[in-house]
């Protein structure tokens, strides 16, 4: 089975409820790797807002075109839930 989002709502503070087909839900916190090209943009709450899940992409896309792995996101989200445990 392929790992990809089902559901991805945008929170305040750069964070994101995430969904994925594995059964794992969680909120990740996104504030710390919004650095680089395509994710810089996205410190403007407004854009960072226009986080959806993208059912081809199987993942979170954003309007200005940015999106991150599926992956990378439960390893993140997994990382900050054992922080916090």
């Amino acid at each position: 089975m392929f790992l990809h989002t089902t559901h991805v709502q945008p929170l305040p503070d750069y964070r994101l409820l995430l969904r994925f087909n594995n059964g794992v839900t969680g909120e990740l916190s996104l504030a710390d790797e919004l650095w680089g090209d395509m994710f810089e943009p996205l410190k403007d709450e407004t854009l960072f807002a226009t986080a959806r899940h993208d059912e081809a992409a199987g993942t979170v896309v954003w309007a200005n075109g940015a999106d991150l792995a599926p992956e990378f996101l439960l390893q993140l989200l997994q990382s900050q839930m054992r922080r916090l445990a």
